[in-house]
C-alpha cells in the first residue's frame, strides 16, 4: 500500500472505528499484522482460495506463526472459489481444510470465501464442526443461506446487495438473516457500491462507503441505519473478540503458542 493511500486509509479507519484488514499471501499476511499494531488496526491471516496451488510444507506453521500476533483475529480468508479455478479442486479443498484446522486448533474465528462451491462447501464445514466463523461477501441464494446459517455462521454482506444488476435477490435475502448473525463489509479495494455517487476515480472500493452499505442494508430492513450500525458492530465485536483488551488478546496467543 502507497504512504499515501495508507495515509488516507487510517484518516477513514478514526472516522468508522475498528476495522479489521483481510490479507493473502505470506509477505502481505506479516506487513497486514506489522500495520494493524502500529495502526490500533486487526488483521487476518490465511490463504484465499486463488493462491492455494503456492501452499507448500511451511504454509501453515507460517500461519500459525503470524496468528500468535496480539492484532490477528482470524484465520483467512479462506475457501474455495470455484468460479474462477485459479487453483485446482483438489488444492483448494486440501488447504482449506488445513486452515479449518488450524483455525480450530487456535481457537480463532475463520473468515470464509465461497464462490460457485456449494454445496460443497457447507459439507466441508459440517464435518469439521465449524461454527465460529463469517461466510464473507456472501452473493448466494436462499438455500447456501439456509445452509450457512444452520450451522451457526455469521453472514458477511457487501456492496454487492448495491447492484441491482446481480444483488437485488439480496435486499429481500438480508431480512432472513438473525439480527445477531449480521455483519457488513466493504470488500475494499473490490466491490465498490454501483449506486453510489459520485463513483470515485478508477473505482476503488474504500472503508469510507461501509456507511453508503449500511444504509442500504437499513432500508431493505425497514430499520434505523443507526441501529443496524450497532448491532452489526456488535457482532464484530462478539465474533472477533474485538471487546478484549491488547493485552488481554495477547496473553490469550501467547497460551496458545
Amino acid at each position: 500500500m502507497a504512504l499515501d493511500n495508507l495515509r488516507q486509509f487510517l484518516k477513514e479507519i478514526d472516522r468508522l472505528g475498528e476495522l479489521v484488514r483481510v490479507t493473502h499471501p505470506v509477505r502481505a499476511r506479516l506487513e497486514a499484522a506489522e500495520i494493524a499494531d502500529r495502526f490500533d488496526l486487526y488483521a487476518t491471516a490465511g490463504v484465499h482460495p486463488h493462491h492455494a496451488r503456492d501452499c507448500g510444507p511451511s504454509t501453515i506453521a507460517e500461519l500459525r506463526d503470524i496468528a500468535k500476533h496480539p492484532r490477528v483475529v482470524a484465520i483467512g480468508e479462506c475457501g474455495l472459489d470455484f468460479n474462477r479455478n485459479y487453483s485446482p479442486h483438489p488444492d483448494q479443498e486440501k488447504w482449506f481444510v488445513a486452515q479449518l484446522e488450524l483455525g480450530l486448533e487456535l481457537g480463532l474465528p475463520l473468515f470464509l470465501h465461497s464462490r460457485d462451491a456449494h454445496p460443497r462447501f457447507a459439507e466441508i464445514l459440517k464435518s469439521h464442526r465449524v461454527t465460529k466463523a463469517v461466510a464473507h461477501c456472501f452473493t448466494g441464494e436462499r438455500d447456501e443461506l439456509r445452509a450457512y446459517l444452520d450451522l451457526g455462521l455469521y453472514i458477511g454482506i457487501t456492496g454487492w446487495i448495491c447492484d441491482e444488476r446481480r444483488g437485488r435477490h439480496l435486499l429481500e435475502l438480508v431480512r432472513e438473516i438473525p439480527r445477531d448473525r449480521l455483519l457488513v463489509e466493504t470488500d475494499a479495494p473490490y466491490l465498490t457500491p454501483r449506486d453510489l455517487r459520485p463513483q470515485p476515480k478508477a473505482r476503488r472500493n474504500e472503508p469510507a462507503f461501509l456507511p453508503h452499505i449500511v444504509n442500504t442494508v437499513a432500508r431493505a430492513l425497514g430499520r434505523p441505519a443507526e441501529e443496524v450500525a450497532q448491532e452489526t458492530t456488535r457482532n464484530a465485536h462478539t465474533l472477533f473478540g474485538l471487546r478484549e483488551s491488547r493485552a488481554t488478546a495477547h496473553e490469550k496467543r501467547t497460551a496458545r503458542a
